[in-house]
């Protein structure tokens, strides 16, 4: 699914009229020690404006960049800086590596300095709290507390194909029954975070609370693989982190999760193009091969000895868009390389199962079709070799697609499902109402199918279209058909 939409480095210079000077003590927690620490200094202040200081000590692994954080509580501006690029946005403070001073071996210290401008009364007063790359410094290392988080009851079933079912390891049929959650592809990217809302146990037991049994959770390549474009605390091992305590906290209420990789790296200003950004900010027609096979191989690398975690190859193909036969976009979706229209080297479906499977992972992989996943009609002709046998087709169904009438889905989806593993990853509509949706989840239904709405987002339904209006779980006009039928068939 698209989504619906979502001053700075100067050179000191020149003398200023100091008025005073004072050194402001870092405050250590007792016990173990930090995992950085912050030392904050005004060094000189005048009536309207100051120059201030960080020491910043890394007391973990080394690190290749590194990026502070804090905020300012009275009325302060950053106006000038050194030794770091400065910006602030609102009220919080952020100084990244330049490009000489990103690399801190554990124990190493890195300085920077400011000028910012007060509104001359009150305290000037200092920061209380200071991250580095996403980490809360000047406190016991610690694990990351989860005070939200009491043990939940069920574990997800480690899955495999069998035939053309979904089965546990006792040979049981499963159908995945639940919803997206969306944010992990694009907050990282766009500089706002990793998640868009909480994600924290309450948050996922209000999902579970719906009776869904699968939440699937898209992805950015650039932000797992912590490329320079993305800011540090939202990319990398943190991302990494954040994306595997989420999918912990989901198989702890005993639902699959489904990682899935929705934005990746890649120029395309072709036909139905998203953006023209060469970087993983909209949804492009393929996978690049220059990122995501690396992609696929972390990801599969970090999940491969937990098979209840699922991968989702690629959110929507469309090489149709930008080639000009059939024939061309499916050879193009099974072997990537070179594909007419798209102007990056292409990794194909067969090249991201190779991935996957190179790493010993017997995860269940999902492959979505053309036209945004949802045109099958060919996907057998031009199904991946999978050693393991564990290959799904997956198809992404609203009511303003081409294939949205069951008598399209009789004479194209029908023979998929005869022979593998058939998830609607995506279902829902832009109506504000859920009458598409009962029909499509009747259709499966009565073919024991799996289907997943987009999208657990407070978002406006008939521009996203969103299941939910708050992240406790209360449903949209549209959303509530959802909720309802999970509890109906998932008593």
């Amino acid at each position: 699914m698209r989504h619906p939409p979502r001053s700075v480095l100067l050179v000191v210079a020149g003398a200023v009229g100091l008025v005073g000077a004072m050194t402001v003590p870092v405050v250590t927690a007792q016990g173990a020690a930090p995992a950085c620490s912050v030392e904050y200094s005004v060094t000189s202040q005048w009536d309207t404006g100051f120059q201030g200081a960080v020491k910043i000590t890394n007391n973990t692994a080394a690190v290749s960049s590194w990026s502070l954080s804090f905020d300012f509580a009275g009325g302060q501006k950053v106006t000038q800086g050194w030794n770091a690029k400065w910006s602030q946005s609102g009220t919080t403070v952020t100084a990244a590596n330049e490009s000489y001073n990103g690399s801190l071996a554990t124990g190493a210290s890195v300085s920077a300095g400011f000028l910012a401008s007060w509104p001359g009364s009150g305290s000037n007063a200092v920061p209380t709290s200071f991250k580095l790359n996403g980490t809360t410094c000047n406190v016991d290392s610690e694990p990351s507390p989860t005070p939200t988080e009491p043990p939940a009851t069920g574990t997800a079933p480690a899955l495999h194909v069998s035939g053309n079912k979904l089965v546990d390891a006792s040979g049981a049929t499963r159908r995945l029954l639940g919803v997206n959650r969306s944010g992990g592809e694009f907050m990282c990217v766009q500089g706002y975070g990793i998640w868009d809302g909480p994600v924290d146990d309450a948050a996922i037991k209000a999902i579970a609370d719906w009776k869904a049994d699968t939440v699937r959770i898209p992805l950015n390549e650039e932000c797992w693989l912590g490329l320079s474009n993305i800011k540090p605390e939202y990319g990398g091992a943190n991302y990494v982190g954040a994306v595997k305590d989420l999918v912990t906290r989901v198989e702890a209420h005993g639902l699959t999760p489904i990682v899935e990789l929705h934005w990746t790296y890649g120029q395309y200003t072709g036909n139905s193009a998203g953006c023209s950004d060469v970087h993983a900010t909209c949804q492009k027609p393929m996978p690049d091969a220059q990122y995501t096979p690396s992609f696929w191989s972390s990801v599969a690398n970090t999940f491969k000895g937990d098979q209840g975690v699922v991968f989702d190859l690629f959110n929507e193909p469309y090489p149709d868009r930008a080639t000009s036969t059939t024939t061309q976009a499916w050879q193009c979706w099974k072997d990537g390389g070179s594909c007419p229209g798209i102007g990056y080297q292409v990794a194909g479906m067969q090249d991201l199962v190779d991935a996957v499977r190179g790493t010993g992972a017997r995860n269940v992989i999902m492959a979505g079709g053309l036209a945004y996943s949802n045109d099958l009609s060919q996907w057998l002709t031009y199904k991946p070799t999978d050693p393991t046998g564990n290959l799904v087709a997956a198809y992404h169904v609203y009511n303003f697609n081409t294939c949205a009438s069951e008598s399209c889905w009789n004479s194209t989806l029908v023979p998929v499902a005869a022979q593998v593993p058939l998830v609607a990853g995506e279902i829902g509509e832009n109506t504000c109402s859920h009458s598409f949706v009962d029909q499509v989840m009747k259709w499966f239904d009565d073919r024991g199918l799996s289907y997943l709405g987009w999208t657990w987002n407070t978002w406006d339904c008939s521009s996203g279209p969103s299941l939910i209006s708050n992240y406790d779980g209360t449903p949209t006009s549209y959303g509530i058909g959802l909720r309802d039928h999970l509890r109906a068939v998932n008593p």
